[in-house]
């Protein structure tokens, strides 16, 4: 599932590839994916220019010169690119764009649980007050974090994937934070001692911005994180191979329906 990194890499990308450009007409391949919109409410996006291409959490917004702006969200198989030629398109398109000058915007989706949505500007506006801060900006500190985690009874590891705590950390990247930080994913968020908020939140920003860095050189689609990216895990997907810091079998344990995995002996509850 494209994560944080991913969609920032998918992001900035498509800014450089469509920003500016002009929509001949949008066809809609599978009204599944823009529901509860109709494919006939894209018409009036004709003629419109892409302004910008932005991301907040996992959340894409195409801004567009009309009233109107598209907000994707990928899910575990979307993507987004352009193409040269309309014609290329893949058939697992669920939703193109032709471009004025025949390229093609593509949303690519190949297990279909992606979204495209017609939003306004208030409808941005509302969708990102939903939202926690961002991890990566400055005002996302450690001060911050003890703050989000003070009251949160459950384990650390959902709580990092609250996306109205913290936006943007996915599962992934999750686990890696906590091995970094020598913190037991089990752990109750309210428990983390505070000794450990520090070395917590420097793990957050350094896999990202790491994982961030490494995806927009290698990230090509879903799926392929771990083998296309020069990103390296320690913990993530490694059950029973040895931890990279003490060569203890890395251990996998399942937590609000996820996988998580962990080092038992760094990270000790």
């Amino acid at each position: 599932m494209p994560e944080l990194p991913e969609v920032d890499a998918v992001v900035r990308r498509l800014r450089e590839a469509a920003a500016n450009s002009t929509i001949h007409s949008i066809k809609v391949e599978r009204p599944g994916t823009v529901l509860p919109h109709q494919p006939t409410d894209f018409k009036p996006l004709h003629g419109a220019t892409i302004l910008d291409v932005r991301r907040r959490a996992k959340h894409i917004f195409i801004h567009l010169s009309t009233n109107q702006h598209l907000h994707i969200h990928l899910r575990m198989t979307g993507n987004l690119y352009v193409l040269p030629d309309y014609r290329l398109r893949p058939h697992t398109t669920r939703l193109w764009c032709r471009l004025t000058d025949n390229r093609v915007l593509i949303f690519d989706d190949s297990r279909a649980l992606g979204k495209v949505h017609l939003v306004s500007s208030d409808d941005i506006q509302r969708i990102e007050s939903e939202l926690g801060p961002e991890p990566l900006e400055s005002a996302f500190t450690p001060a911050l974090l003890k703050t989000i985690l003070a009251n949160v009874k459950s384990p650390i590891k959902p709580a990092l994937l609250d996306q109205t705590r913290i936006a943007g950390i996915g599962n992934i990247y999750a686990s890696e934070a906590l091995w970094h930080a020598r913190i037991h994913p089990a752990t109750p968020a309210k428990d983390i001692r505070a000794s450990k908020i520090k070395p917590l939140h420097a793990a957050i920003q350094k896999v990202l911005t790491e994982a961030t860095a490494s995806a927009y050189r290698e990230y090509s689609q879903p799926g392929t994180q771990i083998a296309s990216e020069e990103f390296g895990v320690a913990a993530y997907g490694r059950t029973g191979e040895p931890c990279p810091r003490c060569n203890t079998p890395i251990e996998r344990i399942v937590q609000a329906a996820r996988s998580t995995f962990f080092c038992p002996r760094c990270q000790q509850l």
